[in-house]
């Protein structure tokens, strides 16, 4: 499985660099791609994250699984990035794996992709898409992913994994992390 990661100027850092590192884990290839003018993305947080790609070096046709972290400046300049809409729509339409946390998935919400689909987002931008709204840390339904917010996003990567990969894999890394079933059971 080929994942594309997309970053803009105020993302939320943790949703971001958490997914890339579990998938990486995962031994998945993925690649960080961002719509800036330059590789290196400024976060929600201020911190400089250097991407691998520019989106006019990359086909978003090219990838099994598209990703959006959140973070409210980073979900408005993602958004306001027509071609990566138009990519992420026709993606979803295909039936590939679309995935999304935080405030990102109300680009989704805005473009239709939620009616009728359950999926969660951080509570503020829950804007009613006509969908079933779950108050869960990260919620699949068929090709969708979506995660609530930046401490969900253990969740929200596990999810990702779980459609990609094996059950061994996933087991690895929640060892390798020391995230093990035992413990979500008190979360």
């Amino acid at each position: 499985m080929k994942c594309a990661i997309f970053l803009a100027e105020g993302f939320e850092p943790c949703e971001g660099l958490i997914t890339i590192d579990m998938l990486k884990r995962a031994k998945t290839d993925i690649d960080i791609v961002t719509i800036e003018k330059n590789l290196a993305v400024k976060s929600s947080q201020g911190i400089v994250i250097m991407a691998e790609k520019k989106w006019d070096e990359v086909d978003p046709n090219d990838y099994d699984v598209l990703i959006i972290p959140g973070g409210k400046l980073g979900t408005q300049n993602l958004e306001a990035f027509a071609p990566l809409v138009a990519a992420f729509k026709k993606h979803f339409e295909a039936g590939k794996l679309t995935c999304a946390i935080c405030a990102a998935p109300s680009i989704f919400g805005h473009q239709g992709m939620l009616k009728g689909r359950k999926y969660t987002c951080f509570p503020d931008f829950d804007g009613n898409y006509g969908g079933e709204y779950q108050m869960e840390l990260a919620v699949t339904d068929g090709n969708l992913i979506t995660g609530r917010g930046m401490g969900a996003t253990i969740e929200f990567a596990r999810e990702i994994i779980k459609k990609i990969a094996d059950e061994d894999t996933l087991k690895a890394v929640e060892k390798g992390i020391q995230y093990e079933h035992s413990f979500r059971e008190f979360v």
